[in-house]
């Protein structure tokens, strides 16, 4: 028992240090994930989960997988593909049985299989996971059509793909006298059903309990993981893997429902889908043997290299024909489809359902899956940032800034970080706040930036930073903690914050909100102040003639430094980390005094006696 103890401890530590370094090396994840699942099995022995875990194994990997597409699911809103909902449909009802056609014909007459098996694995490279491309699109930071287009395919192929499987694999066995096509025929139609009908109704049920407060919020997560766990169960029960499809409608139920304890849901089921992933494919790799590779050869090869090279771009390009997508988004779309844990988990069940059917070529499923997953991983994900932005698929070059709340002193900050050539946008939910930032040019967003629309009209991969400038302190700290979670604790700031020894007790809990934008905390009429007295902003490079040190004795003591870019494009905000300092080839942002900024203008001083009005409705 202790044993199996720390083998178990090793699957986590491997699968959440793998992702912690990808994290670290930017790197897909997935990819140091199958180099670790093959150090813990294959290479060292040290772990077999198929042998240890028993009978156990099975049903567990099954859950997980489970799980993980509906987490997925609950990520898709139809609101999302309004320009994309034909090119979906396109990829998921054309694309799709002509990935499994052109698949089994290469497993034939390439791999060597014969047709039930062929059959079967092609139904099975028509999947796209998600768990390999939704970390990979967080990196990439593609534009959004393509990125939603990728996403909503990858997440529901999965179930389709299954059910493909199964099709092939009970057409076999009605062929060869274990079913008849009667049978056969009304359980899968009854399987439909029961699939779409009950995650539907699932789905809509759990959403109706929760808006109306049937269950408590402290119950509402661990109450939908079990809801989850039995619609699979039920809906496998009637025909194998058609409990995919149920758990995959549910979450786009549920995704397109009105709730309003959506969000956190989200982030406890992608909490919960990070620690399956991880685990599961350090399971799933550790499992296979150095036996499974002997029967790697060169018509493997040849098989991976149509699958690449020809099926996933011949089926794309014919499907989307008139789709509405421009020549490279179809490239793009057509190269990316990195396969994942669905593939080798569903090829080794139905690789070992065919053996002991008479099928002994079913014994290879698992070993040519796993080849495409481990090419499509490396391939695809190395690939698909640089493809991106060759191809100019990219929601921007460089990270950028968001910044809540318009007026003056937002539109004198938009400024100067376009100036810095920075992505930025200014939002507002009142359009006078925006005025003066249109006209100038600045982009903007006007709409409540914590609405379900603005979660999917604002690109959010597009911003590494977030500040919030309005003259709300309470409002401030939601968007922070709203945002924190998506962007990063360190990476929201906000003005207005309390001092540390404030003891208010209106003031706010140290865990709210985000970090202070300024180190002595302002108020947004104390900026506006400044601004009438003639303080602006000033961008400085450094040198190595000119250090930091001589930058900071040039300036009076109440210049406020906001952030650098460094040359390789990074943001650093000053209270992001106190102890680090810029140095040479970085470009300071600071703001202060008049005569502090690089040109001192006649136009700052006060052009009255009263300070400005502030921003009015």
């Amino acid at each position: 028992m202790t044993g199996l103890l720390f083998k178990m401890a090793a699957i986590g530590l491997a699968g959440i240090g793998a992702q912690w370094a990808a994290w670290w090396l930017r790197v897909p994840a997935i990819a140091l994930l199958l180099i670790a699942g093959i150090i813990l099995g294959p290479v060292t022995g040290y772990v077999n989960p198929y042998e240890e875990f028993g009978d156990v194994y099975k049903p567990a990997v099954a859950l997980a997988v489970a799980i993980i597409l509906f987490e997925g699911g609950l990520t898709l809103n139809f609101s999302e593909i309004k320009e994309t909902g034909r090119g979906v449909l396109r990829i998921v009802i054309a694309a799709g049985p002509l990935v499994w056609l052109f698949s089994t014909l290469a497993a034939h007459y390439a791999a060597g299989l014969s047709w039930p098996a062929a059959a079967v694995l092609g139904a099975i490279l028509v999947v796209t996971g998600p768990t390999v491309i939704i970390p990979l699109l967080r990196n990439a930071q593609l534009s959004q059509r393509p990125a939603s287009l990728l996403r909503w395919e990858a997440i529901v192929n999965d179930p389709i793909g299954a059910l493909f499987a199964v099709i092939a694999f009970e057409v076999y066995l009605v062929l060869y006298g274990e079913h008849t096509f009667g049978g056969f025929a009304i359980t899968f139609i009854v399987a439909a059903v029961v699939a779409v009908g009950g995650g539907y109704l699932g789905g809509k049920g759990l959403a109706w309990i929760f808006q109306n407060g049937r269950v408590p919020d402290f119950l509402k997560a661990p109450v939908l993981l079990i809801a989850v766990l039995l619609a699979y169960a039920i809906s496998d029960a009637v025909l194998e893997e058609s409990g995919l499809l149920t758990v995959t409608v549910m979450g786009i139920t549920m995704a397109n429902s009105r709730m309003a304890s959506l969000a956190e849901l989200r982030r406890f089921k992608e909490t919960v889908t990070i620690l399956l992933v991880s685990g599961l494919f350090i399971m799933l790799t550790a499992s296979l043997q150095p036996e499974t590779f002997a029967q790697l050869g060169w018509g493997t090869v040849i098989f991976v290299a149509l699958v690449l090279f020809f099926v996933r771009p011949f089926a794309i390009f014919i499907a989307t024909i008139g789709a509405g997508l421009s020549y490279k988004e179809r490239l793009l779309i057509s190269w990316i489809a990195p396969r994942g844990i669905v593939a080798v988990a569903v090829s080794g069940l139905f690789g070992q359902a065919l053996v002991e059917n008479g099928v002994a070529d079913g014994a290879q499923l698992t070993a040519l899956a796993f080849a495409v997953v481990a090419a499509t991983i490396l391939l695809h994900g190395f690939s698909l940032k640089p493809l991106a932005g060759r191809l100019g698929l990219k929601s921007a070059e460089r990270p950028g800034i968001l910044l809540i709340g318009g007026s003056s002193f937002a539109d004198a900050l938009a400024e100067k970080l376009l100036e810095l050539n920075l992505p930025i946008l200014v939002a507002d939910s009142n359009y006078k706040h925006l005025r003066k930032a249109k006209m100038a040019d600045v982009p903007v967003y006007f709409g409540e930036v914590l609405s379900e629309q603005a979660h999917h009209d604002i690109t959010l991969n597009r911003y590494s930073h977030l500040v919030a400038l309005t003259d709300n302190d309470a409002y401030n700290s939601l968007v922070c903690t709203e945002f924190g979670p998506e962007l990063g604790r360190n990476k929201v700031f906000q003005i207005g914050q309390r001092k540390e020894d404030d003891e208010d007790r209106k003031a706010f809990n140290f865990t709210l909100g985000g970090r202070p934008l300024f180190r002595q905390p302002r108020e947004l009429s104390d900026l506006r102040t400044e601004l009438w007295r003639g303080w602006s902003f000033s961008v400085t490079k450094l040198t190595e003639e000119y250090s930091f040190k001589h930058y900071m004795e040039a300036r009076p003591d109440n210049t406020a430094l906001l952030l650098w870019v460094k040359p390789n494009e990074n943001i650093v905000f000053r209270m992001e980390n106190r102890e680090t300092e810029p140095g040479p080839g970085d470009t300071l942002l600071a703001f202060g005094p008049p005569g502090t900024g690089d040109v001192a203008r006649e136009n700052d001083k006060p052009r009255s006696e009263e300070p400005p009005e502030p921003d009015t409705d």
